[in-house]
């Protein structure tokens, strides 16, 4: 079980943000994402930054563990520019970048560009045709395409990724388009859990068996294309279900052990904030990162 966190875009780079992410290395997290929003909820009217940018700078300043995106989507990004970008980010860390890619949903990104929100089976269509446009761009050197929702003419991404071929999806689904677009595509699935069981009212039990079910797809899913879904790895970005892992270490554990039993490799834990949804004990939050993640490492 490897232990992640997620750091949201929240502080200025002089006024903590730099410490954040070089704290996330001191205290041993396997990798550190952010989101990749314009804004989100309830930060609509605080304080936001970009997700790359603050990746860039992220990576100047560590030197070992990864970084990424939980998640980017085609809301307000095109893969031809967010090639480019992910590509010089991939050098810059020297290697240490995976992109989590989701379809996106219906918030404030979905109209940021002015445009009308797509329908499900619209943001189904785009996100099939942005992941495997994407996979082209960062693996080959010359790239022509003409789809229905992107082009991209002739474009050079030389010299390529540090990760060959290229830097690693980590793809956010659990219906059957894009469970096959992670069976395919993906080096890494996401998950939060099931809204339907979280916003019910559902219980940590109720939870642990909709994350099965998704399990179960996902293995349909690749055995379909051919492939061992043990090829990927499982990541649970948390904070979405009934459960409460930071209240304490031992809270972490019980949740942790419960999620490996499913076949969840990665837990992924957002940085606590005050008065918001992610508010927690740091202190807590900091031995969850080294004390619990000892006894996981010592099963």
């Amino acid at each position: 079980m490897r232990l992640s966190t997620l750091i949201l875009p929240v502080r200025r780079w002089s006024e903590g943000g730099r410490e954040v992410w070089q704290r996330a290395e001191e205290l041993g997290f396997h990798a550190a994402y952010t989101y990749d929003h314009l804004s989100w909820r309830s930060f609509r009217d605080q304080t936001w930054f970009g997700a790359l940018p603050t990746l860039t700078a992220a990576a100047s300043v560590t030197s070992r563990m990864r970084l990424g995106t939980l998640v980017t989507s085609p809301n307000f990004r095109h893969p031809v520019t967010l090639a480019k970008e992910l590509i010089s980010l991939d050098d810059i860390s020297d290697g240490r970048i995976t992109l989590g890619v989701g379809a996106g949903g219906n918030g404030f990104d979905a109209t940021a560009l002015g445009q009308e929100p797509w329908a499900p089976r619209e943001r189904a269509d785009h996100f099939d045709e942005f992941v495997a446009l994407l996979d082209r761009l960062l693996s080959q050197d010359v790239v022509s395409h003409e789809g229905a929702h992107y082009s991209a003419h002739e474009v050079r991404n030389i010299p390529g990724c540090v990760q060959r071929p290229r830097l690693p999806f980590a793809v956010a689904a659990t219906g059957p388009r894009g469970l096959k677009l992670a069976a395919r595509y993906g080096q890494a699935w996401v998950t939060t859990g099931d809204p339907k069981v979280s916003n019910g009212g559902g219980t940590p039990a109720e939870s642990r068996e909709a994350i099965r079910g998704q399990l179960e797809r996902l293995g349909k899913a690749c055995a379909d294309q051919g492939r061992d879904v043990a090829d990927l790895q499982k990541i649970m970005l948390t904070g979405f279900t009934p459960d409460r892992p930071l209240d304490s270490v031992d809270a972490f554990v019980d949740f942790a052990d419960r999620h490996a039993e499913l076949g969840i490799d990665e837990l992924v834990l957002h940085w606590p904030i005050a008065d918001s949804l992610f508010e927690a004990d740091v202190a807590v939050f900091e031995r969850i990162a080294t004390e619990g993640a000892a006894q996981l490492a010592a099963r």
